[in-house]
């Protein structure tokens, strides 16, 4: 029996909400939180999906304390995900967390909880991810490395940490001016390119469902660090059409095989960034044509007014001069 807590954000997918769900019954969670937004009141038939999607949880068949926190409007998906995480940490200290469409390793789990404990109290350590975006390059001879990236498509993190989220990033106009994340992410091309972002969601004033950038900003405000596996132990099916953001079934990032991980873990014997495998996060997502440039065009830039997207548009078009050269 597994004995930190899992939180399951869940949704209007049934069928993948059933897939995760057969995960986290194989370990058998003493407490299970489960955190669900609500139907959109303009999509005929979602209140039926959301239903049946909140009955996968009721087939808990092992000792358990399932703890709901189910909204009766919808949230959306930035509010939901972010208010759940919230209450979820009034609750306990430490927590693993999965949504709806992100199938982890059996030993996913494990991972998570030993990580939990070793790093309890070390404030460098923020998040503690199950995504691997390498494809297969092995970046450390150790179980793990430590990155500046956050992999939110199944997670860990504790409260000590979740207490600096802040939805209305109210320190940026202070670091903006600064060479703050030049210092923190040694790139002059991340740096400009963040800033951009971090311009565009500050300024949305709540009205873009982004928070897991909001949570990079957190994070990164506090120098901290996650921690990557150095193989992939999460697979996110959800892309599709019925997806909010990960529609293209064709993109390199769908359904990542997982891969296990094998105990006993072997820790790096130093918390060093891994600049490399870092660099390379960046080339990955961030260019046009990305799921990172097309998800910044789609539900950042469209939500904002003229003057903060010509700023966006302007980079975006930088960018994607500076690949076709490259190539």
């Amino acid at each position: 029996m597994l004995h930190t807590p899992v939180a399951f954000i869940i949704f209007n997918r049934p069928d993948t909400t059933e897939r995760v769900f057969a995960e986290i019954a194989k370990v058998r969670p003493s407490k299970l939180f489960v955190i669900a937004d609500g139907p959109r009141p303009d999509r005929p038939g979602e209140a039926e999906k959301c239903a049946a999607a909140r009955a996968v949880i009721d087939q808990v068949d092992w000792e358990c304390e399932v703890v709901k926190n189910y909204a009766d409007v919808n949230l959306g998906c930035g509010r939901r995900p972010a208010t759940g995480i919230g209450w979820l940490f009034e609750q306990v200290e430490e927590a693993i967390i999965l949504e709806d469409d992100c199938v982890p390793h059996f030993t996913f789990f494990r991972f998570c909880e030993e990580l939990l404990e070793k790093y309890h109290d070390d404030e460098r350590v923020m998040l503690i991810s199950g995504d691997n975006f390498q494809f297969g390059r092995s970046r450390t001879p150790y179980s793990y490395y430590f990155s500046r990236y956050l992999g939110t498509w199944g997670w860990a993190s504790w409260r000590r940490a979740w207490q600096h989220y802040d939805p209305d990033m109210k320190l940026w106009p202070t670091l903006r001016d600064t060479s703050w994340l030049l210092d923190l992410l040694g790139d002059a091309k991340a740096a400009e390119a963040w800033q951009t972002v971090f311009d565009a969601v500050h300024a949305s004033a709540g009205s873009v469902d982004i928070w897991d950038y909001k949570w990079f900003f957190a994070c990164w405000a506090q120098n901290g660090l996650a921690i990557t596996p150095n193989v992939n132990l999460v697979s996110n099916v959800g892309f599709r059409e019925d997806a909010i953001h990960t529609k293209d079934a064709t993109s390199i990032l769908s359904s990542i095989p997982t891969v296990e991980m094998r105990f006993p873990l072997w820790h790096p014997p130093a918390m060093v960034r891994h600049k490399d495998a870092d660099h390379s996060l960046f080339d990955l997502f961030f260019p046009p044509g990305s799921s990172f440039g097309n998800r910044l065009r789609r539900i950042v830039y469209r939500a904002l007014p003229a003057p903060v997207r010509r700023p966006i548009s302007s980079l975006l078009r930088g960018l994607q001069l500076q690949r076709r050269r490259h190539n």
